[in-house]
């Protein structure tokens, strides 16, 4: 694919891509790959069985979602109360999981470098699988991963992990000409930033928390996820983590 080099066309082209997203869920749908990209793929699917992409040692979690979540939030306990335990993080892990990976929990969490999983959480190797972006945005490729996560892994919980004084919801906030293409992230905010206006407390942190649940239910417009869900294998929910405490709490 042949990018233009004319800066103007390219962030013209990322307004028109992005603007189709703001106005809700239902209007998002082109924008997050549930529109023609994602027929297309579903198609395809139906010929070729995500099986086949399957871990080679067929593992998967035999968590239930709900157990999935207390052991998270377990983790997170013992990483407040410095308690941590760090299992699997040795070679023996290592070599366990080297032919294939059945994490009991997938994450899409901001890629803040104060906001690492593992190490809130305190698992280890092959234990969780994340997706990290800035303002820990739904956009194609990271709800694509997480179909992977779940359908393919079998990870039987599916958490949006937002945090305090998110750099990139303050940019939303802010409304500031951003360099770069830094403002699609904007974009994607933005919606959570108009629907939590005017409510009472921190506006920043009351943005961060409607972002939260805006990505939730970005996620859930995906057949594969919510199909999943009502299944019963599988739970999605949204966290806030603390950056002062290091406590994560779930956002309803």
């Amino acid at each position: 694919m042949k990018f233009p080099t004319n800066p103007t066309k390219l962030k013209r082209r990322h307004l028109l891509q992005y603007s189709t997203g703001l106005i809700g869920v239902g209007s998002l749908m082109t924008w997050l790959g549930t529109g023609a990209f994602a027929n297309r793929a579903a198609a395809s699917t139906q010929k070729r069985s995500l099986l086949a992409a399957a871990p080679p040692s067929g593992a998967k979690t035999t968590l239930v979602p709900d157990q999935a979540l207390t052991e998270l939030m377990a983790g997170n306990r013992r990483f407040v109360e410095n308690k941590r335990q760090k299992p699997h993080q040795d070679f023996v892990r290592i070599r366990e999981v080297a032919q294939g990976q059945a994490p009991f929990a997938a994450i899409l969490s901001c890629a803040d470098s104060r906001v690492i999983p593992e190490v809130l959480f305190d698992r280890g190797i092959g234990d969780l699988f994340v997706v990290r972006v800035a303002g820990n945005i739904a956009i194609t490729e990271d709800i694509a991963s997480e179909e992977y996560a779940t359908s393919v892994l079998g990870a039987s919980l599916l958490m949006v992990l937002g945090h305090e004084r998110c750099g990139a919801v303050q940019a939303a906030l802010a409304r500031k000409p951003l360099p770069g293409v830094i403002e699609s992230l904007v974009f994607a905010i933005q919606p959570a930033v108009e629907a939590s206006e005017g409510k009472p407390g921190d506006r920043l942190t009351n943005a961060v928390q409607e972002n939260v649940r805006l990505q939730v239910r970005r996620l859930l417009t995906s057949s594969t996820i919510a199909q999943q869900v009502a299944a019963g294998k599988l739970k999605v929910v949204g966290a806030y983590y603390d950056l002062d405490t290091g406590t994560v709490s779930l956002v309803s």
